[in-house]
């Protein structure tokens, strides 16, 4: 699904984004020791496995480049339910990624497989924590499907 319909759902299914930045597409054979063995294609299964028994629709995508990820929450944005965003080494210098995450209504979840306070000095700050709901740091992909659950737990708790 390249984008997503004018409203938050596909039928009456919530639609989440999953949106992965630069050198993510390398997961499991970049750097093992801090980023583990499994692969991008590995977490996307692992979250459409965990959406679709939930009743939502995940709708990934990968870029290296900044501007393909900000076109991305632009069109998206606002007909997602929720955004996922592991921005990689963007997390730490895009203004303009971080503007266009607060720019758009859907709630998101910032998400790093290695815990980036732990690591080099320049990886402590982030720039689109602010404006995320939530950061879930160093937990590997499992922090991936934390976030997806916060999401449709918080959609579902909008429903009742």
């Amino acid at each position: 699904m390249d984008t997503l319909r004018d409203s938050r759902t596909a039928g009456d299914k919530p639609i989440i984004l999953v949106l992965n930045g630069p050198n993510l597409n390398l997961l499991g054979r970049r750097e093992p020791e801090i980023y583990g063995m499994t692969t991008l294609d590995e977490i996307d299964a692992t979250l459409q496995e965990e959406a679709e028994g939930r009743g939502a629709v995940i709708v990934s995508y990968q870029s290296n480049y900044e501007g393909a990820l900000i076109d991305h929450v632009h069109r998206d944005g606002w007909s997602a339910s929720g955004i996922i965003i592991n921005p990689g080494a963007l997390t730490h210098s895009s203004i303009a990624l971080r503007d266009a995450i607060a720019a758009a209504p859907a709630p998101t979840v910032e998400v790093h497989l290695s815990n980036i306070a732990s690591r080099e000095p320049f990886r402590h700050h982030s720039v689109i924590a602010p404006v995320a709901r939530g950061t879930i740091a160093g937990l590997g992909p499992r922090g991936y499907v934390l976030a997806l659950r916060y999401l449709l737990d918080m959609i579902d708790g909008e429903k009742h």
